[in-house]
C-alpha cells in the first residue's frame, strides 16, 4: 500500500524550492516510543532553507507539512503517554522522515500532546506553532507579568493575533501596528481593546512617536517585531521601508529594563545601539522556535507550552485567525504561496 506525500526540491543553483507529490511506502511497524498517527489536518509553514543548510540536514526531498493534529493508531511497545484512538497534536521535529501532509506519520510520542475534544482539528494544527512562538516570546524571553506594556508588530498576523491574545490574558497593556485598513479595522474589533493600533500602510504613522506618546514618554517594556530595517534607505528594498521599522525606533522606543524580542536572524547592532541599551538595562533576545527542537534537555518545558497552548484553545483564550481548510490536492499550490510569504490568514489542510 502507498500513500502520497508532500516533498520540496531545493535547486543546487538557486535558492527557488519546488513542492512535489511523491508516493511513499506504507509506514513499518511502530517500536519503541513511537507513535503511527492518522493525520486528520496538517498547518503550513515557511520552511527555513538557511537554517536546514547551517544544520546540514539537506537532502533531495525534504518533508513538507510539520504542525499536525491527528489520531492514534498503533503505539510503540515503549510509549507510555498515549493508546489507540487517542486525539492528539503536535510539532513533527526537523530531522523528522514524514511529511505531516501526507494520510499517516511516525513521530516520537515527546512531541505529541492531547488535543482537547472542545478544539476542531484545523484549530488544534492551525494554532499549535504560533502559539509555542508567542508563549517562547511573551513568557520565556521577556517575563511578561500583569501591568507591563507590550507592542506587537503586524498585530493581525497569525502570530501577532495569537501574541496579543497571550499578553491580554496576562493583564498587559498592549500596543500593536497595522500594515493595512483591513488589518486595522480587525485589531479595533479586538476585546479587551488594544489601546492604540498604528497604521503605518501610508507611511504616516510613526512608530517611535506614537508609543511614546501612548506611554507618556516612558516608553514600552515588552517589544515583539515582525522584522526590522537594518540600514539606511537607499540599500533597503521599498516595501521593507514602508512597514517596517528601523532598529534604532526600536530601541528609542524601549523603556528602562525593557526587552525586545526580535525575529530578525541577522540582526546588527553598532556600538552606539549596544551603548544606548546599555544605559537602558535594555535586552535583546531572539526569536527562534526551533530552539526547542535542538535541545533535547528542554522536553518537559516543551510539553508544557503545548499543553497549555491548548488548554488556552479550548477555554477562547486564543482564538486563531485561520484561512478556510484546503484538501489535499491544493497543498502544492498554497504551499508555494506561503513559502514567498504572500499569506496572512494561516492555512491549514484537511484529511
Amino acid at each position: 500500500m502507498t500513500m502520497k506525500g508532500l516533498y520540496f526540491q531545493q535547486s543546487s543553483t538557486s535558492e527557488e524550492v519546488t513542492f512535489v507529490f511523491r508516493d511513499r511506502e506504507n509506514l513499518p511497524v511502530t517500536e519503541d516510543n513511537y507513535v503511527k498517527l492518522q493525520v486528520k489536518a496538517c498547518a503550513l509553514s515557511q520552511i527555513n532553507t538557511k537554517l536546514l543548510a547551517e544544520m546540514k540536514m539537506e537532502k533531495e526531498f525534504f518533508p513538507v507539512g510539520r504542525e499536525v493534529a491527528g489520531i492514534v493508531l498503533d503505539v510503540g511497545s515503549k510509549v507510555s503517554f498515549f493508546q489507540p484512538d487517542d486525539e492528539v497534536v503536535g510539532i513533527l521535529p526537523l530531522d523528522s522522515e514524514d511529511p505531516g501532509l501526507c494520510e499517516a506519520v511516525r513521530v516520537h510520542e515527546h512531541y505529541l500532546v492531547h488535543k482537547p475534544e472542545k478544539v476542531t482539528w484545523t484549530e488544534a494544527a492551525g494554532t499549535i506553532r504560533d502559539g509555542l512562538r508567542a508563549y517562547t516570546a511573551l513568557h520565556y524571553l521577556s517575563h511578561l507579568s500583569p501591568g507591563k506594556s507590550v507592542l506587537i508588530m503586524d498585530g493581525a498576523s497569525a502570530l501577532g493575533t495569537i501574541a496579543i491574545q497571550l499578553a491580554h490574558h496576562r493583564g498587559a497593556k498592549v500596543i500593536s501596528t497595522a500594515c493595512s485598513l483591513e488589518d486595522k479595522q480587525f485589531l479595533e474589533r479586538f476585546r479587551p481593546p488594544i489601546a492604540r493600533v498604528i497604521d503605518v500602510s501610508n507611511g504616516k504613522a510613526h512608530v517611535t512617536d506614537s508609543c511614546l506618546e501612548e506611554m507618556g514618554g516612558l516608553g514600552v517594556d515588552i517589544v515583539l517585531d515582525a522584522g526590522v530595517r537594518l540600514y539606511s534607505k537607499d540599500d533597503e528594498p521599498a516595501e521593507k521601508l514602508q512597514l517596517l521599522p528601523h532598529k534604532h525606533d526600536i530601541i528609542t522606543l524601549l523603556g528602562v529594563g525593557g526587552h525586545w524580542v526580535t525575529t530578525e536572524e541577522n540582526l546588527q547592532l553598532d556600538p552606539p545601539d549596544s551603548h544606548c541599551l546599555f544605559l537602558k538595562g535594555a535586552a535583546v533576545a531572539f526569536l527562534n522556535d526551533e530552539v526547542w527542537n535542538l535541545s533535547n534537555v528542554q522536553q518537559g518545558k516543551y510539553l508544557c507550552i503545548l499543553k497549555d497552548v491548548m488548554e488556552k484553545l479550548s477555554t477562547g483564550v486564543f482564538r486563531p485567525q485561520l484561512d478556510e481548510p484546503i484538501p489535499l490536492y491544493e497543498a502544492k499550490v498554497t504551499m508555494e504561496v506561503v513559502q514567498k510569504n504572500q499569506g496572512r490568514k494561516k492555512q491549514v489542510v484537511q484529511f
